[in-house]
């Protein structure tokens, strides 16, 4: 019985530190929704959406969206597909180098964490730590967009990301 509750004592840890960065740089904010986004029916990574108060998405305020990975993808994958969506959806996007700078290839179970700070930048936690910031005219809708815009490659993933 003490094993079990050390453990879950453990578990819980680095949910509650995570959960602490997201405050750390978006302070009100909580889970507004969540989602499972599949690829050919696999799960690839859960996304949670964070607000202040909960609220529904404004693109006009500050928000957050964690991806929890549930397998392993390549630094490259994760630069290509990334490019790849903002180029669909007709963003402009950062130079690959600067991907290349802010994402490191994933195992089940690591995390990113994007919050915008303003319409310009985007700062990303990878696994509570800071990874990298993006800098660049409409960043935010560009890169967020992936996940909450109003073309994303799952109508259904982003209306329960919306909540």
């Amino acid at each position: 019985m003490r094993r079990l509750l050390l453990t879950l004592c453990l578990l819980a840890v680095p949910a509650a530190g995570f959960a602490s960065s997201v405050q750390s740089l978006l302070p009100g904010a909580e889970q507004r929704g969540a989602a499972t986004f599949r690829f050919l029916g696999s799960p690839v990574y859960e996304a949670r959406l964070f607000t202040r108060g909960a609220a529904p998405l404004d693109w006009s305020q500050d928000f957050g969206i964690e991806l929890t990975y549930q397998r392993r993808l390549s630094q490259k994958d994760l630069v290509e597909s990334t490019l790849r969506e903002m180029q669909r959806l007709g963003h402009p996007a950062p130079a690959r180098a600067r991907f290349e700078a802010c994402f490191q290839a994933v195992s089940p179970g690591d995390r990113y964490l994007a919050v915008s700070q303003g319409p310009d930048r985007v700062k990303f936690l990878r696994n509570g730590r800071t990874a990298c910031t993006l800098s660049q005219p409409g960043i935010k809708r560009g890169f967020m967009s992936i996940f909450v815009g109003a073309n994303t490659r799952s109508a259904r993933f982003t209306r329960a990301l919306l909540g």
